[in-house]
C-alpha cells in the first residue's frame, strides 16, 4: 500500500515528537545521573557491548573492581558496598541505554524516509546533520566521563557543559522541525528576524551552560541563601581584581553569582519582550508568550528552592526538567514570530 504525502507528514510529526520525548527523557536521566554522582560507575565506553546489564555476580564484581581503581572510589566512596554500587551503576547504564535507543529510533525511520524520497535535498541534509549531532553527543559523553577516571573525583565541568549544551542543541533542532511539520510551514531556524526573541533564546542556552558549570563544580553547595549571597549581592570571598578571567569559571562563587545574575537578566528581557508585544498590540502571540513567562517563573522559583533546600535531589531534577519545557516554549514563540 502506498502512503500519501499527507500521511507521511503525520508519520514524520509522530517520529519527531517521539524523538523529542526520548531526548527529553535522556536529559532527565542524565541530570539524575549527575546529581547522584553515578556517571563514573561504568569506566569503559562499551560501544557495542554493555547492552545488557551484568547478569551474574562474577560480572558485577568485575565492574565493581574497575570502579575501585578510579579516584572517585578511593577518595569519596571507599566504603561503598556492591549493593550500593549497583544503584549508581544502573543510573549510568540506563543513561547509556537511552543513547542507543535514541540513535536507533532516529536512524531507522530516517533511512526509510530517505529511500521513500519523502524529504527534499535541503531537509535531508538537516536531518542527517541532526543524526551526526546524536553520534557526536555519544563521543562527547565518553570524553566527559574520561575526564573523571584518572586524577579527578568527578567529570570536568567544561566537558559536562558541552555535553548538556549539545543535548539542548539536538532537542532544539528536533523541536523546530516538529513545529514546521505541525504547522505545515517551513521556517528557517537561524532566521534572525525578529532579533529580540532570538537573543532571548541565546540567553537561555547560555544560562543552561552556566547551570552545568554550577552542577559540575557543586557550586550550589556554597551560598545557600537568597536573594543575597550570605550578606551581600556579590560573593564576599571573590576578588575579581586578583583573578585570571579564565580561572573565574573554575571558581564556585563566581559561577553561582553568574548563574544568579543571568537569571535576573533573562527575567528583565522577558518583561521587555512583553512590553514590546503590548505596544505593537500583537495579541495573537500572547498565549505563546504567557507560556514562556509562566515556565520562566517556575524555573526561577525551582532554582531558588533548590539552592535554599541544600540541593534537594527532587527539586534539582525538576529544575532541569523545567529548563527543557522552557526551551520548547521559547522556540514555539520564536517559530510563531518568525
Amino acid at each position: 500500500m502506498q502512503i500519501s504525502k499527507t500521511n507521511y507528514n503525520s508519520v514524520i510529526r509522530i517520529w519527531l515528537l517521539s524523538m523529542i520525548i526520548l531526548v527529553f527523557s535522556m536529559i532527565m536521566v542524565g541530570g539524575l545521573t549527575r546529581l547522584t554522582d553515578s556517571g563514573l560507575s561504568i569506566t569503559e565506553w562499551e560501544l557495542f557491548k554493555g547492552v545488557l546489564p551484568p547478569l551474574s555476580k562474577e560480572t558485577w564484581i568485575v565492574y565493581f573492581n574497575l570502579y575501585k581503581e578510579i579516584p572517585q572510589f578511593k577518595l569519596v566512596n571507599p566504603l561503598m558496598t556492591l549493593e550500593e554500587f549497583k544503584v549508581i551503576f544502573y543510573w549510568e547504564y540506563f543513561h547509556r541505554l537511552f543513547g542507543r535507543v535514541i540513535g536507533l529510533v532516529y536512524l531507522i525511520p530516517l533511512i526509510i524516509f530517505t529511500f521513500a524520497k519523502v524529504f527534499n535535498k535541503k531537509s535531508l541534509i538537516i536531518f542527517y546533520f541532526i543524526f551526526f549531532l546524536i553520534l557526536l553527543q555519544g563521543v562527547i559523553g565518553w570524553y566527559m566521563v574520561e575526564s573523571g577516571l584518572t586524577s579527578n573525583v568527578s567529570v570536568s565541568h567544561y566537558r559536562l557543559s558541552l555535553h548538556l549544551f549539545l543535548a539542548f542543541v539536538i532537542i532544539s533542532f528536533l523541536i523546530w522541525n516538529y513545529l514546521n511539520y505541525k504547522n505545515n510551514i517551513k521556517k528557517k531556524f537561524f532566521n534572525l528576524k525578529p532579533i529580540l526573541p532570538k537573543i532571548f533564546f541565546i540567553f537561555i542556552l547560555f544560562q543552561i551552560i552556566i547551570g552545568a558549570f554550577v552542577s559540575g563544580l557543586d557550586a550550589g553547595l556554597i551560598y545557600q541563601t537568597w536573594p543575597k549571597m550570605n550578606l551581600s549581592y556579590f560573593p564576599d570571598d571573590l576578588k575579581l581584581v586578583d583573578s585570571n578571567f579564565i580561572n573565574l569559571f573554575n571558581n564556585q562563587s563566581f559561577v553561582q553569582f553568574l548563574h544568579r545574575t543571568t537569571a535576573y537578566l533573562i527575567l528583565l528581557l522577558a518583561l521587555f519582550m512583553s512590553l514590546k508585544l503590548y505596544l505593537k498590540k500583537e495579541k495573537k502571540f500572547l498565549l505563546e508568550y504567557f507560556a514562556v513567562f509562566l515556565f520562566l517563573i517556575i524555573q526561577v522559583i525551582l532554582g531558588i528552592f533548590t539552592l535554599i533546600s541544600g540541593l534537594n535531589l527532587y527539586l534539582a531534577s525538576l529544575h532541569q526538567i523545567t529548563s527543557v519545557i522552557l526551551v520548547y516554549t521559547v522556540l514555539n514563540l520564536n517559530h510563531k514570530l518568525s
